[in-house]
């Protein structure tokens, strides 16, 4: 893994009629020996910097002095640039939204052609890596539906799509002119990473949500030939395609505001997977080339970053490089008095020119991550990955935050967990399911049906097949595999073609009270069909080894996390209890209240503590002595999304 330290690079005109130069504002070109030696000692090698169009046309010719002094710098400290030619920018005299494509293409051309030659005449011992036009779909949006870039005022929308089409003719000119000057030079562009969808109840938006979703790749497929091939777009054009990812970056179709980051919005869309797409669209190398988050949030959000980065990896998609941007401080677009905190260094917006201070829990997180990264990859990396993960359970999602939430919210990150859980019954109306998603890469299916007998009965199951069709027929992915919590649900997967069935085997569920007849019989047909089992205990695994030699221990845990959201009280423990002791769990019927009552009113110093829901028993049954504290049921969550590490749900 390749880790790049982005300076801001933009160069436009804001939206105040306030001409930009990122890399002057924030001070870098001022501290550019101290900001390269910073950068090299914490072990990049590569940095990402702006030549800026806007900037260096001048008089009928281009000023080119302040690349000169990066490349100069980065000579001395043993770093490589790759440099964005245009960021937003373009020369005073240019409109973006002027339809008169071809003075624009043959003035970008010099202005490429004048870069490179500037570029070139620095040795590398490696390809050059350009980027001739920063995000284009962007600045197309930004240009025709916003106030962000000036003269224009967001009123003329309907132009996106033929400005995006004439920056990809320039960019495609670029290259060409760019690759005259230095024929080995590589392309990377650079395209914001989004996911949009829209709300569970909003069918009418899903079409809206997708296309929306699609547009993203609209730049990319044109710079390959994909689309519009009169363009001139090649493979050969595409090198590297860069990713800028943000929080921001997944929002509901319609609404102003994105889907909570920080809160785990159960809409979002896992990084992995996004990243996961673009892989397959492509079939090419991938970078991030932009990420990072403001104040304490920077830390928890490299995290997770680097952690869906490494997921992807695993399924055989190629990250070359993480580029962390800005890697110093920079102050707003808007508002140049205001600077967002998101770089591993801070600077005082008072004395910009002074050395910036590190931001430690941020710089921990990036030292984690490369030791992440340095570790080998499995053997098996990059098999044909599988894409959807069906999970038929007896056990309600939300009924109590157990093994199945433990396990599934976590492979969630990875694939997509659709979770079918046995019917309800509804006399009201025809056979229905009742969707919803409890957490980011979760879908819970919860069938109506008016089939009067309990569980995954034999009766449910014409009903039962024909809702997982349907629904599966518009949802369902390739490769899915299948995992079941019950035999009693296996003739639901005679009509699948799983790449895998897997038993979790919580408990021996034929020793539960009421179990139903056929429950030996079908575990038994399972236990020889399925290619993996785990068991909840070592006796388990040996009953089930005996049929399935594939069966593994895999005991349950305690999600300390969620756990405690349920702790009534929050003091610290008292230190001179000569005993400490607590419960965690499901409290009900199994757990000796009676022994607990009378262990706490005998032993008044010791501390005794339960933390878990408290299902099947009166509250008012818990013990009531003072040594002992109980759970708040209503103060803790019975399903808890799972938050991004670091921050608090």
């Amino acid at each position: 893994m390749r880790w790049i330290a982005g300076f801001e690079g933009a160069d436009h005109v804001n939206g105040r009629n306030v001409a930009l130069s990122m890399p002057h504002d924030s001070g870098h070109l001022a501290r550019l020996d101290l900001d390269y030696a910073r950068v090299r000692r914490l072990g990049f090698t590569e940095v990402r910097e702006s030549v800026g169009w806007r900037v260096s046309e001048r008089d009928g010719g281009f000023d080119f002095h302040t690349l000169h002094l990066r490349a100069q710098a980065a000579a001395r400290h043993g770093l490589r640039i790759r440099w964005t030619l245009m960021h937003y920018g373009v020369p005073a005299d240019l409109d973006l939204l002027d339809p008169d494509t071809s003075a624009f293409v043959m003035r970008f051309m010099r202005f490429c052609a004048a870069a490179a030659r500037a570029i070139a005449s620095y040795h590398s011992d490696a390809p050059r890596i350009y980027t001739p036009i920063n995000e284009i779909s962007f600045l197309s949006w930004g240009a025709s539906s916003t106030g962000l870039f000036h003269p224009h005022v967001g009123d003329r929308p309907h132009e996106a799509a033929a400005l995006k089409l004439r920056l990809v003719e320039a960019a495609l000119a670029g290259c060409a002119a760019i690759r005259d000057v230095d024929p080995d030079a590589r392309m990377m562009w650079v395209e914001p990473l989004i996911h949009v969808t829209a709300p569970p109840d909003r069918p009418d938006l899903f079409a809206d949500a997708a296309r929306h979703h699609a547009a993203q790749f609209e730049v990319v497929d044109m710079l390959t030939g994909r689309t519009h091939p009169a363009l001139g777009g090649s493979k050969a054009c595409v090198d590297l395609v860069g990713l800028n990812y943000y929080h921001g970056n997944q929002w509901d179709f319609g609404t102003p505001s994105s889907l909570p980051w920080h809160e785990a919005h159960p809409r979002r869309l896992p990084l992995s997977r996004l990243l996961r797409q673009v892989h397959e669209r492509y079939g090419l190398p991938l970078s991030i080339s932009e990420t990072s988050h403001v104040g304490e949030g920077r830390a928890p959000w490299l995290t997770d970053v680097s952690r869906q980065v490494r997921l992807a990896q695993h399924d055989g998609v190629e990250v070359e490089s993480i580029c962390l941007y800005p890697v110093v401080d920079r102050p707003d677009w808007d508002d140049g008095s205001h600077w967002h905190r998101s770089g591993l260094w801070d600077v005082d917006p008072a004395a910009p020119h002074q050395p910036p201070v590190l931001c430690r829990p941020y710089v921990r997180a990036y030292a984690h991550a490369r030791r992440l990264f340095a570790r080998p990859l499995p053997l098996d990396c990059g098999a044909p990955p599988m894409r959807q993960l069906l999970v038929l359970s007896h056990l309600r999602w939300d009924f109590v935050y157990q093994r199945p939430q433990h396990l599934l919210s976590r492979l969630a990150e990875r694939w997509d967990v659709v979770f079918f859980e046995e019917p309800v019954l509804d006399k009201s109306r025809p056979a229905w399911l009742e969707v919803s998603h409890p957490c980011s890469g979760v879908t819970v299916l919860r069938p109506h049906t008016d089939v009067d007998a309990p569980g995954f009965a034999d009766a449910q199951f014409p009903v039962l097949d024909e809702l997982l069709k349907t629904w599966l027929a518009a949802h369902g992915q390739a490769d899915m595999g299948v995992w079941l919590y019950t035999p009693m649900a296996l003739p639901l997967i005679q009509k699948l073609d799983p790449t895998l069935v897997i038993y979790d085997c919580m408990d021996q569920l034929s020793a539960f009270k009421n179990a139903p007849d056929r429950l030996i019989d079908r575990e038994k047909t399972l236990l020889e069909v399925a290619d993996l089992v785990f068991t909840g205990g070592p006796s388990l695994q040996d009953a089930k080894a005996r049929i399935n030699p594939s069966a593994h221990c895999f005991p349950s845990s305690v999600d300390a996390a969620h756990f405690a959201a349920g702790r009534r009280d929050r003091r610290a423990p008292d230190s001179t209890a000569p005993v400490r002791m607590g419960f965690f769990g499901v409290i009900d019927e199994r757990l000796d209240l009676e022994l607990l009552e009378t262990l706490a009113r005998a032993h008044p110093d010791w501390q005794i503590e339960l933390v878990g829901p408290v299902v099947k028993i009166d509250p008012a049954s818990l013990p009531r002595a003072d040594s002992c504290t109980t759970p708040d049921n209503a103060a803790m969550p019975i399903c808890r999304r799972r938050s991004p590490p670091g921050m608090s749900a």
